[in-house]
């Protein structure tokens, strides 16, 4: 008897397991993911001064303030790698920011994650492993944004970076970019780089492109994006930092 009522008890305590409510997914501000170029034209000291940048950039008071500001007084972020068609990596998981040590522990995980396997340039494919990655996001937000940086056009994705570009602002995704601007590589048909974002990568309300003038600019640049993506604010759609700007 005693056995059975142990049966009883177990077969009704799953019963009770599966008719409870899902855990309710922590809300945030804003779910971002950085999109970060890895591909073959971005040498070892290159990705270093990218990822450093990355790192600055998240752990600034600025970005900070922007964060404590909004509703929630949180952001998600999680990082990708791109290059090879198809090969798009995520490097970071969904960490949430909320302070300095948060900050802090994001930038740490994106400097100790080994470099992913990347070819060349598939921006197409980068942004739909993007958009997959927000859309099974553990966490819920009013607004989701794809960060793409990269010194390159699209070349070899799979999926266009137009039809990418248009099926995830559909999903109610914004897209924005950062053109890194110093070796004259511009756009598929001679356009410069930052011109080839505007029409063929980014995309949704308030969407733009930041143009870092050189490497040197690169960190200033990332903090003036994420700046204006964490706190929403509006702006012009092309906007320039140089290597002595502020």
């Amino acid at each position: 008897m005693a056995r059975w009522l142990a049966v009883l008890w177990t077969v009704l305590g799953c019963l009770a397991a599966a008719a409870a409510p899902p855990a309710r997914a922590e809300a945030v501000d804003l779910l971002l993911v950085l999109c970060m170029d890895a591909s073959g034209s971005i040498d070892a000291g290159e990705f270093e001064l990218q990822r450093r940048g990355y790192a600055e950039a998240l752990t600034d008071a600025r970005i900070l303030d922007a964060v404590r500001g909004g509703p929630q007084g949180a952001i998600a972020v999680a990082i990708v790698e791109w290059g090879a068609p198809q090969g798009a990596a995520t490097v970071v998981p969904w960490m949430v920011v909320r302070d300095g040590a948060s900050a802090e522990a994001v930038a740490a995980a994106l400097i100790a994650a080994p470099r992913s396997t990347q070819s060349y340039n598939a921006i197409g494919d980068a942004i739909d492993h993007s958009r997959r990655l927000l859309e099974t996001a553990p966490h819920e937000a009013r607004r989701r944004v794809i960060d793409l940086s990269g010194d390159g056009p699209d070349m070899r994705s799979v999926k266009p970076a137009t039809r990418a570009r248009d099926e995830t602002v559909a999903a109610g995704i914004t897209i924005n970019a950062l053109a890194i601007v110093e070796t004259g590589v511009g756009g598929s048909r001679g356009e410069p780089l930052e011109q080839h974002y505007e029409h063929e990568v980014i995309g949704g309300p308030g969407a733009f492109v930041v143009v870092a003038q050189g490497r040197p600019s690169f960190a200033r640049a990332i903090r003036a994006k994420l700046v204006r993506e964490v706190a929403g604010l509006p702006g012009p759609t092309r906007v320039a930092v140089y290597a002595g700007s502020p």
